[in-house]
Formats: C-alpha cells, sequence, structure tokens
C-alpha cells in the first residue's frame, strides 16, 4: 500500500468517525439527548485521523540531498 493511498483511507476513516459520532443521536446510537463525551471523543479521534491523513498524503518520501 502507497503512502498516498494509506492517507486516503485515514482521510476517509477520519470523515466517517466524525460523521458518525456527531450524528449518534440521530441514529439511535446516543444515549440521550445532547453531546456525550463518547460522541465528543468520536469527533476528535475523526479529526486527529483526518489530519494525519492529509500529513501522511502530503509527505514526501526519499533521502534528503
Amino acid at each position: 500500500m502507497t503512502q498516498k493511498t494509506l492517507g486516503l483511507a485515514l482521510i476517509v476513516l477520519g470523515v466517517a468517525f466524525f460523521a458518525i459520532s456527531l450524528s449518534a443521536d440521530l441514529l439511535g446510537l446516543g444515549v440521550g439527548a445532547g453531546m456525550g463525551w463518547k460522541q465528543l471523543t468520536g469527533v476528535a479521534v475523526g479529526i486527529l485521523l483526518f489530519v494525519a491523513g492529509i500529513w501522511l498524503g502530503r509527505r514526501k518520501v526519499g533521502l534528503p540531498k
């Protein structure tokens, strides 16, 4: 798997994690009304995966001259 492919996979996974965490109450996954700590943690993990995917996809591979 190339670095760009892995970066794209992390971006997609991050967006999915973010969207599912934010809409957990609408999907019937949430415990109560409002944002709980589990949802906030899911949103944070989604953002971190997204940023890591962008960083990994843009990183240049090679030895410095």
